[in-house]
This record gives C-alpha cells, sequence and structure tokens, in this order.
C-alpha cells in the first residue's frame, strides 16, 4: 500500500532505474570521450575554449567556468565512465545513503557540466532528458531503504511531460498527424535510419495509419493513466516501454528511446506480479527532509513547462533553468517529405579539369554508399552523423562549425578522420573538396531484388564550390 513518505512496491522500478540509466549513463559519458577531440577540443570544430569566453558562467554552469583544459574535460568524462559503470552493476546501490546520493550528484554534475559547454552537439533532447533523470536519481535512495513517493511522482511528472509534450506538439505542428499519413515518410527522412527502417518503410499504408493512430493514444492518453492507482500505472507504464521499443526497432534516436524504457518500466509495480518486496528499512530523517525540500522546488519549477503544454504556442525543446531541471520535452512537430543529404567529395587533382575524380568521404551512420544498409547505432549517439543530416536542411545549420569540417578534412586531422567511416585519401589529404545536395529515397521492393540497393539517390546541386586549402595546418 502506498504511504505519503514511502513506496515499498516500487522497489523493482527503483533497480530497474538505477541499473538502466546507470548504462546510459555509461554510454552518455564514452560517446564523449570518444567524440570529444573531433569535435569540442581546443582543435575540435566547436571549442570549449571559445564558447567559456562567449558565455557567462551562470548562463551554463559548468565545471569548466572555473578552470579548463582538455586534459580536464577527458579527466571528468572519464570519472562519470567509471562512476556510471559502478551504478549500472549495481555497487551503487549498496552504499550507505549520503554516499549513494554523492554518486549520483557527482555524475549529474559532470555530465551537466559536458552538456553545458557542448553547444550544438549536445542540443538535443535525450541529453535535457538524461540531466533531469539523473538529477531524480540522486533522490531515489539505496536498495536498503524504501523508495520515497515524492521521487516516484517526480518520475511520473517528467515521463507525462515526455510523453504528453510529443504528443501535443505533433497535434499543433504538421498536419500528416492529424491525417494520419506521417508514417509514409517518416522511416525514410528520419535522421538516422536504422537495419530495420526499409522493412518499416514498406510496410502497408493502412499498417501506417494503425501505428500513427497508436502513437497519438499512447502520447495523448494513456500519460494520464500514469497517475491513476495501480495496477493501471504499471500498465500504462508497460504500453509505453512497448511503444517505445518499437521506436527502437524502426530507427537511430540515440538514448531517448531507451531512456524513457527505463523510465516507464521505473513505474512497474512488483506487487501487481505477485512479488512481494524484499526486506527493507525507512528512509534517514535526513534524506526524507532533503526529499520533501527538492519536490517542493520541482512543483515551483514546473509552472513553466505546465504553461508550455497548454499553450496553443509550444515549443518542442525548451530549458527553463541551466541547471535543466523541469524542462519541455517534445519531438518531431514536422516530418520531411524527402530526404536531403549533403555528400562531401575530395579529389587529390591540383589542377581542376572536367576529368578530375572525385570520392566521397562516408560518414558513420549517415547515408552515403547506397549499397549500405543503413546501421545499428543506438543508443550510442553519433553526433556529427546528426549535425550533417540536419546541415542539408538549412545553411543556418552548418553556420559556425561546417566550413571548419571541411577545412580539417583539407588539413588531414587525425582526430575528425577518426570520424569518418570512409576515407578516400588515406595517403594524404585531397587538394581540393566540394559539397554537393543530393535527394535519397528508399528503393524500392523491385529496385532492391534488382540492384541489391538500400537507397536511390539523385544530384540535387552544389552547397559549396570546390575549395583549397587556405589556413596553416591544425595543430592536433
Amino acid at each position: 500500500m502506498m504511504e505519503w513518505t514511502s513506496y515499498a512496491d516500487a522497489w523493482l522500478g527503483r533497480a530497474i532505474y538505477e541499473h538502466g540509466l546507470g548504462l546510459l549513463l555509461l554510454v552518455a559519458f564514452v560517446s564523449s570521450i570518444a567524440q570529444f577531440r573531433a569535435l569540442l577540443s581546443s582543435t575540435g570544430l566547436l571549442p570549449i575554449p571559445a564558447y567559456l569566453k562567449a558565455t557567462k558562467f551562470w548562463a551554463r554552469p559548468s565545471i569548466f567556468g572555473a578552470r579548463y583544459s582538455d586534459a580536464i574535460f577527458l579527466t571528468v568524462a572519464w570519472i562519470g565512465a567509471g562512476l556510471a559503470a559502478l551504478t549500472a552493476t549495481g555497487l551503487t546501490a549498496r552504499l550507505p545513503w549520503w554516499a549513494h546520493t554523492a554518486v549520483w550528484a557527482a555524475m549529474w554534475l559532470l555530465y551537466l557540466s559536458i552538456v553545458n559547454v557542448g553547444q550544438r552537439w549536445y542540443g538535443f533532447m535525450w541529453e535535457m532528458i538524461i540531466c533531469e533523470a539523473t538529477f531524480v536519481g540522486i533522490f531515489v535512495g539505496p536498495a536498503s531503504t524504501t523508495p520515497s513517493t515524492l521521487v516516484v511522482w517526480m518520475l511520473i511528472w517528467l515521463l507525462i511531460r515526455i510523453e504528453l509534450g510529443a504528443g501535443l506538439i505533433k497535434l499543433r505542428g504538421d498536419s500528416c498527424w492529424r491525417d494520419l499519413t506521417c508514417l509514409d515518410f517518416h522511416h525514410e527522412t528520419q535522421p538516422m535510419p536504422g537495419p530495420l527502417s526499409w522493412h518499416f518503410h514498406h510496410l502497408p499504408k493502412p499498417l501506417h495509419r494503425m501505428e500513427t493512430a497508436a502513437n497519438h493514444v499512447v502520447q495523448l492518453v494513456v500519460p494520464f493513466l500514469l497517475t491513476a492507482p495501480q495496477p493501471v500505472r504499471t500498465w500504462a507504464a508497460l504500453a509505453i516501454a512497448l511503444t517505445q521499443a518499437w521506436l527502437v526497432l524502426s530507427g537511430n534516436f540515440a538514448w531517448v528511446n531507451f531512456l524513457t524504457i527505463v523510465l516507464a518500466l521505473s513505474l512497474v509495480d512488483a506487487s501487481v506480479f505477485g512479488v512481494s518486496a524484499p526486506s527493507m528499512t525507512a528512509p534517514d530523517p535526513a534524506a526524507q527532509g532533503v526529499v520533501i525540500a527538492v519536490a517542493a522546488v520541482v512543483l515551483v519549477l514546473s509552472w513553466w513547462p505546465l504553461r508550455n503544454l497548454l499553450s496553443k504556442r509550444q515549443r518542442m525543446n525548451a530549458r527553463y533553468n541551466p541547471l535543466l531541471i523541469c524542462s519541455s520535452y517534445g519531438a518531431f512537430g514536422s516530418i520531411g517529405r524527402v530526404r536531403r543529404e549533403v555528400v562531401i567529395e575530395g579529389t587529390a587533382d591540383r589542377s581542376l579539369s572536367a576529368s578530375s575524380q572525385w570520392l566521397e568521404y562516408e560518414f558513420y551512420g549517415k547515408p552515403g554508399d547506397v549499397r549500405r544498409r543503413p546501421p545499428q547505432v543506438a543508443p550510442y549517439h553519433l553526433r556529427l552523423g546528426w549535425m550533417l543530416w540536419f546541415a542539408a536542411l538549412s545553411p543556418a545549420y552548418r553556420i559556425g562549425w561546417f566550413e571548419r569540417l571541411l577545412a580539417r578534412l583539407l588539413h588531414g586531422d587525425p582526430a575528425l578522420l577518426r570520424m569518418v567511416r570512409v576515407n578516400p585519401f588515406p595517403d594524404g589529404p585531397p587538394a581540393y573538396v566540394r559539397v554537393r545536395l543530393y535527394d535519397y529515397r528508399f528503393t524500392t521492393r523491385a529496385e532492391r531484388r534488382q540492384s541489391g540497393a538500400w537507397w536511390h539517390r539523385d544530384l540535387v546541386g552544389t552547397v559549396n564550390d570546390p575549395r583549397r586549402l587556405r589556413e596553416p595546418p591544425v595543430r592536433t
């Protein structure tokens, strides 16, 4: 039975939350380590030192505001990865409440510090969600104590904002969500298709209508059932988790679907399945006091996302404070009907002519070679691949980093080339690079049988004319 201060049957959800979120935090920290040199280091595409000089500390609070170096960044990320690994294995849950709280607070502070200097590379909703989920994790308590009812309600409110925000932005956005035709395009035009996306795209159109309608029910109706007593809450949470699993199969959206599954399963009541709670002690009075105080703060901060949910001018993803607590979330308020891709090419010819041979770079996770099947990437996040998808949508998304990307390719920057799946110039950088724009579409079943290709593409035009190296070599 649920009491005001504690909720014993939430022990299973708490265990899922700790292990699941710990694992996803490990992925997040490791992806930061692997992509740091090319994207954010002192010689990266968007260097952190320059950003810190142009940004006030309280606008984007971060450990790096006090002191920054590339070595400090990597130290922060490795410490975070280590703590996340301990949490994923369950070791953190065995600690006393104060030590458990300290570990979660450290993970939150470390990853928030990275996100707040991550600029475009960290401007995605799943970065915001994982920060807020980790903040809530500070107060879940170790496995030896009874979970707090107030923390359970913080998780319910977070999941409602994720699901309801996504559902409302769809209804208020693209008309294809209202006439149930969005999935005729979405599997093909989504930022990073997965191995099964071709098959999802070719499902019968009536099934696409059913998918879209079911999505509306899960995002617009089911979230309210999370506030109902058990067992209704558990079945609502399982419905959300099942829908998110479907999204995992149909595309690569970093860890957002996995994280939403973890949040949903954290609300499962073990007693619904006839499983008794293990022996636990009451939370420490000091810990209870902290949770009550934090719940009061969350209640006050909830005014802004609640107002956004009710607004006809709803913002899709919005942060209201630099600590990323109680943000607004949403996804795919509009759907592209055509898939555009920027393709970067280089040539070794020092003198350009009509016979110059241009060779293509290919980036991880991004469509390039039409015969290459889209890969499984999630829950890992390929930040450069995602931004290259945005770069094809509008020149505004290329400001500040795209020209540097081309320059780094002309320099043969080793850090950047490690993020390139196919480097057509292994023996040295090209003399010129250029950027062309293509329309990509999935092949039909007949085309696939005939050619073996997953994609068909048509040249649209040129984004950047050929350019050669004019800058001094980049030190790495």
